[in-house]
């Protein structure tokens, strides 16, 4: 097992990290920007190093000060989080090149599922349903001609994208050519990757995610699946598992499809298969995420498995010592993000956190503390677990309600709107559930 261990992030992911290497025993490493010196992740890490100014590309996106950083603490091992450098291949592989274990996949099985068009042709192969679709399109007459194949409407999206960014729905031929063009300057802004593939669009569709944790002895166990469906202009708001429209046997078969994706490029640490459900209950790959999820907390809530625990033990080369058979779902959990609007100046004045059996809120604020303007805005995660669905969307409710962070404007109010809503209620709700309720705000 490693003995220390450099968190490459930030905020409540580089909280949640450290208390986990804290309770194995090993040592944590925390990096900071000049605007994160005051940070929570900073004062519980064993020691801390500041990497760079303010702004991501000079500090959590900085490789080489990171791979500085471990190599002067001698930390043996780095875990990226989520976002920043979490599917970086070139990241992986320079810790590879310095000897540092990164707490992932290799570098090459980064490389092949982060890219869009690659993923979807291995899943083809593998016998993993994909949408109708394209590869990559060389420009807008091609992708005109593709649609008409396909058929509208249609999703344009970046090769190398992620976080909703680099994606275009397009609804008639007129609209193509400017959808392109923008959907290609903002994959080349985001991702330095211009390139666009296009697939049909399905409408209405649950995202439905299925997790695995795969071992370096080919041991592959699908750990639940979670609801994804509520989004903000393709951004997740509020997850839940179980979801609601996976039978048990249609259970069964999106697991042994995600088990494919992962024996198809020989996948080891955690990972997250994303599939759209329609309503036949047909299912297609969307993506495959090769890191910690934002919204891991509910499987853990759900199964009693500590996802960041397992992914430290397999980086360090421990077998499973759990199979299938062994993970139970017990009840229910859902998951609200948390997110800072804006406005006023985003010091935390008062915080009260909700408690009581079955919450837990992950954050990484404290009184007085000043959210910083430059990066992401989730600022906390609420997750509640209870026997039931309807007993869950009650304890989240008097949790949001519970929740108190003056100085800073958030989406609580968004989040119980969410919860009261009869077809959430009813759990009959799709991907555009919040442009339906909000005009997509």
């Amino acid at each position: 097992m490693f003995s220390k261990i450099l968190i490459a992030n930030r905020g409540e992911i580089a909280v949640r990290i450290i208390r986990a290497c804290h309770e194995m025993g090993i040592k944590s490493v925390a990096v900071y920007s000049e605007a994160d010196c005051d940070a929570l992740h900073v004062s519980l890490a064993d020691e801390s190093v500041c990497i760079g100014k303010a702004a991501s590309k000079d500090s959590y996106l900085n490789q080489n000060a990171i791979i500085s950083a471990a190599l002067a603490t001698g930390a043996q091992a780095i875990h990226p989080g989520y976002g920043f450098l979490s599917e970086n291949a070139e990241f992986a592989a320079l810790c590879e090149k310095y000897s540092i274990v990164f707490i992932g996949p290799s570098a090459e099985v980064i490389s092949k599922m982060g890219d869009k068009d690659t993923a979807r042709s291995i899943m083809a192969a593998a016998g993993v349903p994909v949408t109708k679709g394209t590869g990559i399109l060389k420009d807008a007459d091609e992708a005109k001609k593709a649609a008409k194949d396909i058929g509208y409407p249609v999703l344009i999206k970046a090769t190398a994208g992620g976080g909703g960014r680099g994606i275009r729905l397009v609804e008639k031929e007129e609209d193509l050519e400017a959808a392109f063009s923008s959907a290609s300057t903002e994959a080349e802004g985001a991702f330095a990757n211009g390139d666009l593939y296009m697939e049909k669009y399905l409408y209405p569709v649950k995202h439905v995610e299925v997790q695995l944790v795969c071992d370096n002895a080919g041991n592959v166990v699908c750990v639940g699946e979670r609801e994804c469906s509520i989004q903000n202009r393709n951004q997740k708001l509020l997850e839940e598992s179980p979801s609601t429209a996976v039978t048990p046997k249609l259970r069964e078969k999106m697991y042994a499809a995600a088990i494919k994706a992962a024996k198809a490029v020989n996948y080891t640490s955690l990972g997250t298969v994303e599939f759209l459900l329609d309503t036949n209950s047909d299912f297609y790959f969307m993506e495959m995420n090769t890191r910690l999820q934002v919204e891991h907390p509910v499987t853990e809530m759900v199964t009693g498995v500590d996802l960041v625990k397992w992914q430290i033990r397999i980086a360090a080369g421990v077998a499973l010592d759990f199979t299938a058979d062994d993970v139970k779902v017990n009840g229910h959990a859902i998951e609200c993000r948390i997110n800072a609007m804006g406005g006023a100046d985003n010091c935390v004045r008062l915080l009260h956190s909700p408690g009581g059996f079955g919450v837990r809120f992950d954050t990484a604020l404290y009184q007085d503390y000043k959210v910083p303007p430059f990066y992401d805005s989730m600022i906390a995660k609420l997750i509640v677990h209870a026997k039931t669905r309807e007993e869950a969307i009650r304890k989240m409710e008097a949790a949001l309600c519970e929740i108190v962070i003056l100085g800073v404007e958030t989406n609580r109010d968004m989040q119980v709107s969410i919860l009261e809503d009869k077809d959430f209620i009813k759990g009959e709700y799709y991907t555009d559930f919040c442009k339906k309720k909000f005009g997509g705000k």
